[in-house]
């Protein structure tokens, strides 16, 4: 999907909610922390197993799911 290797889910680990790496760090998790101005210095930091590819694609993989489209209706 979208080359995002290190987005993983497993219902073994996390419910089966998007994480990184088969680790028991959800992708919602990464992107919650960014949205609330940790910087990726910090999050690698306070998360030592992470890697920058991993918070990178994490915000991919957000993006990707929040995807807009548009179906127009058809009128008759």
């Amino acid at each position: 999907m979208l080359g995002l290797e290190r987005i993983t889910f497993n219902p073994r680990i996390m419910a089966g909610q998007a994480c990184i790496r088969g680790m028991r760090i959800p992708v919602s998790l990464v992107v919650n922390l960014v949205a609330n101005g940790k910087s990726v210095e910090d999050i690698l930091e306070e998360y030592p197993d992470l890697e920058l590819e991993d918070i990178r694609q994490s915000l991919l993989y957000a993006a990707w799911l929040t995807q807009e489209r548009v179906y127009p209706f058809q009128t008759a």
